[in-house]
């Protein structure tokens, strides 16, 4: 009787995972690379599934009108999975010019004419689309940790968001509860969970 071979355990965690996947719409299933880049370590799977059944339900499902702004893109998890799901555009912003590269070469893979790639400083980008009086449905901040990069950015959203705008944050620590921190006084969390040492957050301004 010949053996059965053994069944391949799937490695899961940013660390191991060179590639992740888009979860729904047109692309669905689509494997997305993920480089070497220092501080690159793109959203889950199961993480973005969870937060795009929060924004879906929170849209009624909406995304045709959808402006999408991704100020960390890394591997372009989050706005490529916004823009499988019919986002009318997504702006992708990144510092590493291996990264604008390798998300240049995937979108034109895709044929994803409601994207663009930009290689810029992330807050310096955020600062120069609110003083031209851009606004977006929904921003990504998805920053390198150890940086303090959230605080810093996330006030610049308040001036970058629509009337009902959300923002989806990445975090090392809670920002809700006893242990959330001052700068988020500004802002309502509307949503949150936790997955392995990754708390994740959808935000909207708090009403005065």
């Amino acid at each position: 009787m010949q053996k059965k071979k053994p069944a391949k355990v799937p490695v899961h965690g940013p660390q191991h995972s060179r590639q992740v996947r888009i979860i729904g719409g047109q692309w669905k299933r689509t494997p997305l690379p993920v480089l070497e880049a220092l501080g690159l370590r793109p959203t889950p799977d199961r993480v973005r599934e969870t937060v795009f059944n929060w924004i879906n339900h929170l849209r009624d499902g909406d995304w045709d009108s959808a402006q999408v702004l991704d100020l960390f893109a890394g591997s372009g998890a989050l706005g490529f999975e916004a823009a499988s799901r019919g986002a009318a555009r997504v702006t992708m912003v990144d510092s590493n010019t291996a990264v604008i590269r390798q998300l240049d070469l995937i979108r034109e893979k895709l044929k994803a004419a409601n994207v663009t790639a930009q290689r810029g400083d992330a807050l310096a980008t955020a600062q120069s689309l609110a003083l031209r009086g851009q606004k977006f449905d929904l921003i990504f901040l998805d920053p390198p940790y150890q940086q303090d990069l959230l605080p810093k950015s996330l006030p610049l959203c308040g001036k970058l968001l629509t009337e009902d705008g959300l923002v989806y944050a990445e975090s090392e620590t809670p920002l809700e509860g006893e242990e959330a921190p001052e700068w988020m006084a500004p802002w309502e969390v509307v949503r949150s969970d936790k997955a392995g040492m990754v708390h994740f957050h959808l935000l909207r301004p708090a009403v005065p």
